[in-house]
């Protein structure tokens, strides 16, 4: 059998199955329902489930399997860590994956599987081959980041590079799981956003009415606050991201990401806070979609030797 490479993205709602083979075409690619309400034990179940579907279709077992979370692995103590699927956190779970499937494991964050998926097979080579710095958002039920350095990925020290969800965005701002308040996630994530529209209006509406309804020109105060509230502080928090990193291109995947005016109306607001007087960073979606996570928890078997660690 050729070399393949094998990818599961592990997502708070699905957990999903892709291989690929020598020349990156997909041989199998399926996703079942994670269940993390159940508990650890119960995810780890699942993640076997659709493996053994993937080796049972496919007719072979892997060596090796890339796997995307929602966190990252501690690179010093092995155990899972800023995890908004909280049941990973302080597990040690490569040690465990890799004794129920037998085979090696590599781990990485969901948003590191976007940059590498994006680099590699999606927007970068399709629109802009040049670029050699890129920077993966995740804005959906959470916010994360990945980032890449002339075409490597950074995972760091900590196993944090590029991370920018947990960063204080607003002083004394709303609690979240990491211990922090007002952080980026819990001002300009989706719930976030919809928690500060039912502040307003007292009812909830999904953030996807919220943005139909303030293009439809709606005059309660409600949809414009909220809208406005993502635009300006998504502004603020990617400038100093651009500040310090400086990058070719952004690519913003996610629920959230998906939103047109992130990409219409914030370069101005962007460039009031920048150290610079132009703004020529692309900001883009991915091509790729809802596959980027899973093409790049399996390119990550494929890159694995271009990780860098600090």
């Amino acid at each position: 059998m050729n070399k393949t490479y094998w990818g599961v993205d592990l997502g708070g709602t699905k957990v999903e199955c892709a291989v690929l083979d020598e020349n990156l075409e997909l041989l199998f690619r399926e996703r079942i329902s994670t269940e993390r309400e159940k508990g650890y034990s119960h995810i780890l179940e699942r993640i076997s489930a659709i493996v053994q579907q993937a080796r049972s279709t496919l007719g072979f077992s892997p060596s090796i399997i890339g796997f995307g979370t929602p966190g990252t692995s501690d690179p010093r103590t092995g155990l899972m860590k800023n995890c908004n699927s909280t049941q990973l956190n302080g597990k040690t779970l490569k040690a465990d994956l890799m004794k129920r499937l037998n085979c090696e494991v590599l781990i990485t964050n969901d948003a590191n599987c976007l940059a590498l998926s994006e680099y590699h097979l999606g927007i970068i080579p399709a629109r802009y081959p040049d670029a050699k710095n890129i920077v993966s958002l995740i804005m959906g039920t959470g916010c994360g980041s990945g980032l890449i350095i002339n075409g490597m990925l950074v995972n760091g020290l900590h196993g944090i590079a590029g991370e920018w969800g947990h960063n204080v965005l607003i002083d004394d701002g709303d609690s979240c799981y990491c211990g922090k308040r007002g952080c980026v996630e819990t001002v300009i994530s989706g719930p976030a956003l919809e928690k500060f529209f039912h502040s307003i209006a007292l009812r909830h509406e999904p953030m996807k009415n919220i943005l139909s309804r303030y293009r439809e020109g709606n005059k309660e105060d409600a949809y414009r606050l909220t809208v406005g509230r993502l635009l300006e502080q998504f502004s603020r928090a990617i400038a100093t991201y651009i500040n310090i990193v400086d990058p070719d291109v952004i690519i913003i995947g996610g629920g959230v990401g998906n939103t047109d005016e992130l990409y219409s109306d914030t370069p101005d607001l962007i460039l009031q806070h920048l150290f610079n007087d132009s703004l020529n960073t692309v900001f883009t979606k991915p091509l790729l979609g809802d596959s980027s996570g899973v093409f790049g928890a399996a390119l990550l078997v494929k890159m694995n030797n271009t990780l860098l660690h600090a």
